[in-house]
């Protein structure tokens, strides 16, 4: 019984008996096939009725969407219960939510066909099977509810869960549930047109939906892993080596044994864990271990050094080519100017609010996960190697997360491995919590690579680019990793170039070469992946060249978009909104920037007003978003994420860095890692193409134009350019 039905009284299905929804990938996604209601016997306790894998009905009406998504704030949980609600013209206010075991077979993200989140992919992955899934629930519904009353089907209206006829008989999806349930599939919706058409949407993309998890979050019924007690459970912290590659090479655990409430002390494979019946004793055993740490291995280098060896590789040509059109060299011999820059980046933490977490128990030959799973597909064989058990074996009870950036999405499921192999040294077979602390997060690694970036780029006599050559040089996330041979091809890691090797500008001889840099610093995917340092370089360039042109900077965007018909409208939509003027210039001590960037298949354009304080820091007024992001499911929920990207984005470009000296780390709690601030928090407006294409990511886009907006904001202010990031305790003065 998932913790859910334990607080709210309900009880689970048996997942392996469930029938399923087979939904190919790709164009023409939609129609139902092999959708098969579950037998009677089959249901819960209770008189639940599951349709598919994604739908129940309780014999009150309420529907259970089952979410596929990890829910960490982005709103999948909202967004989805939108499309079933919407196709099975239910009551919002009987839509409930439930995560969905680790089961591929059933809930594999289909962009990745894994089961996992991320990418920005939740809803636009699941927009048509989510759909059809809700069409079909109502069909088997309304035929139901015509069988009995003897009716055509086409004769039988619903609205908010309640069927009626124009006979006058009346009745609730809950009363048909069971009935519903026993016919046979197909159930009879339309094969062509699955689900509504878009002039018949009661819900989706509509202003005042209240957010199904509002509730929860608000009164505390929302579970946490941290939440989350069993009987038995100890709870685990642990000593890790303070360098990467470091490793225990002896320890004293005798005084953490006298800690009240210290229960066991264990060496696993990533340091010494104090296994203790309560987190503060957990944490204060950890304190009294004396390690010595073997760190012949060890990443030794500090961060200065590394981008030292990242500024030394962009000035020679690359290890490798990620894109090479036209004829860069002889673009460059006619040019009537030619403009040269240097970038750095540093290494940045994702620092959620919700630090690291994770509930392991290994009892009867069997492993039982509970915290916040962003990718089961990688967790539960994880864990069944470690625990040497078969990944069937492995059940993961998915509930919220309070953030993750990327960083519960892992490759090497380091957390889970973590709890999963202390429960096994711990030698019982009595539940596990695994607690990092802040300060364990941000030391603990994975962070957004370092890089370099060179950019020489030239101008003809019209002012428009003839050439660009770009230059990167740091960290790939995936080469040396198991995932290295599907996403690195011919020495480039897509993620590294993403953003700068499909240049949406015309720009006619393009050339972007890659190195990568070897450091033994764990790195990983951050909102926005390769994007967050790719459109600084490229969004500040272009404001250069619009300069150096004496043109316009939205102008002279314009002009090279003019066959980018999405980002043409995100951009005009900004600038409309914003009130941009061209040619205009703001007042002294004032400034505006302007960037426009596509991630994730949507395009967002961000207009940033700024003034120069008198100890010349900087302080952002208002943030103008235009997103093309196809169609809008929940506008509240794409505000929200636009918003948060705003924030996320000001926060790494006025102050975020992770420093390493002699390979370690300087940074450990929000003291030092400062997050933005609420007095730093911008005005902000977000505002939306329309549009009825299928729905494209939101929950990174809004990160990436930030930083080049605000850098080109701040040149509109100063004259000067900003090509290093974080801003940190720089001082400006006005132009």
């Amino acid at each position: 019984m998932s913790i859910q039905d334990r607080i709210r009284g309900g009880a689970p299905l048996d997942m392996s008996r469930r029938g399923f929804l087979a939904i190919a990938g790709g164009a023409g996604v939609g129609l139902m096939v092999g959708l098969k209601p579950l037998p009677a016997e089959a249901e819960a306790a209770g008189g639940v009725v599951q349709f598919n894998p994604f739908v129940k009905v309780a014999p009150d009406g309420a529907i259970t969407v089952v979410v596929k998504h990890l829910d960490m704030g982005q709103g999948p949980t909202t967004g989805l219960a939108t499309l079933i609600a919407e196709e099975m013209d239910a009551d919002w206010s009987q839509m409930r939510t439930e995560f969905a075991p680790a089961d591929a077979n059933l809930y594999a993200n289909l962009v990745f066909k894994a089961q996992g989140t991320g990418g920005s992919t939740a809803m636009a992955n699941s927009w048509e099977q989510y759909r059809t899934a809700g069409a079909a629930a109502r069909a088997a519904l309304v035929k139901a509810a015509a069988d009995k009353w003897q009716v055509a089907q086409g004769e039988i209206v619903v609205d908010k869960g309640v069927l009626s006829h124009p006979s006058g008989k009346r009745g609730t999806y809950g009363e048909f549930a069971e009935a519903a349930a026993k016919l046979p599939a197909p159930i009879g919706a339309p094969q062509e047109t699955p689900y509504k058409d878009a002039a018949k949407f009661k819900l989706i993309g509509k202003e005042g939906l209240h957010r199904i998890d509002n509730d929860p979050k608000t009164d505390g019924t929302a579970i946490y892993t941290q939440d989350v007690k069993l009987p038995g459970m100890l709870v685990a912290a642990v000593a890790h080596p303070p360098r990467f590659g470091g490793k225990v090479k002896s320890f004293d655990d005798s005084e953490a044994r006298k800690v009240k409430g210290v229960e066991k002390v264990v060496q696993i494979p990533q340091g010494v864990a104090v296994l203790a019946r309560n987190t503060w004793a957990a944490f204060k055993g950890r304190d009294a271990l004396k390690v010595e740490w073997d760190d012949s291995g060890a990443e030794m280098r500090g961060s200065e050094q590394m981008l030292k060896e990242a500024r030394e590789a962009v000035s020679k040509p690359g290890a490798a080519v990620a894109t090479n059109k036209g004829a860069v060299a002889a673009g460059f011999e006619g040019a009537a100017k030619v403009v040269e820059a240097e970038y750095t980046f540093p290494y940045l933490a994702h620092a959620a609010m919700e630090p690291l977490n994770c509930v392991a128990q290994i009892k009867d030959g069997a492993v039982k996960l509970t915290f916040g799973s962003q990718f089961q597909s990688i967790d539960q064989p994880t864990a069944a190697a470690i625990a040497g058990v078969t990944p069937d074996k492995v059940t993961i009870e998915t509930v919220w997360a309070g953030g993750s950036f990327g960083r519960r999405a892992v490759p090497t499921a380091d957390y889970v491995a973590e709890a999963v192999a202390i429960a096994k040294a711990s030698g019982g077979d009595a539940p596990v919590k695994l607690v990092w602390t802040r300060d364990d997060d941000t030391k603990g690694g994975y962070y957004r690579p370092f890089y370099a970036h060179r950019v020489r780029a030239a101008i003809g006599a019209d002012g428009m680019p003839v050439a660009w050559e770009h230059r990167i040089a740091g960290q790939s996330i995936f080469a040396g990793t198991a995932l290295e041979a599907m996403a690195v091809k011919d020495g480039v890691d897509e993620t590294s170039v993403e953003g700068a090797s499909n240049l949406a500008y015309a720009v006619p001889n393009l050339r972007v070469e890659l190195t990568t840099l070897k450091a033994g610093v764990p790195v990983l995917w951050w909102r926005s992946v390769g994007h967050t340092h790719t459109a600084h370089v490229v969004e500040t360039m272009i404001d250069e060249l619009a300069h150096a042109a004496g043109k316009d900077p939205v102008e002279y965007r314009l002009a090279l978009l003019k066959d980018k018909p999405r980002h043409l409208a995100a951009l005009k939509l900004a600038a409309e909104k914003a009130g941009w003027a061209p040619g205009s210039k703001p007042e002294k001590g004032k400034g505006r920037g302007v960037a426009v960037h596509e991630s994730f298949n949507t395009i967002v354009a961000e207009v940033v007003d700024v003034t120069i304080t008198k100890d010349g820091g900087v302080k952002v007024d208002r943030v103008v978003a235009g997103v093309e992001c196809g169609t809008v499911i929940n506008p509240d929920v794409v505000r929200a994420q636009v918003e948060g990207g705003v924030g996320f984005g000001l926060g790494a470009a006025l102050r975020n860095a992770i420093t390493l000296e002699d390979g370690v780390v300087q940074q450990a709690n929000f003291d030092t890692y400062e997050p933005l601030r609420m007095s730093d928090m911008p005005k902000v407006e977000v505002y939306t193409v329309p549009s009825d294409a299928k729905p494209t990511g939101i929950g990174e886009p809004g990160v990436p134009p930030l930083a080049p907006a605000l850098a080109n904001a701040i040149f509109s202010a100063t004259g000067k350019r900003v090509r290093d990031l974080p801003l940190g305790d720089q001082k400006f003065t006005t132009a």
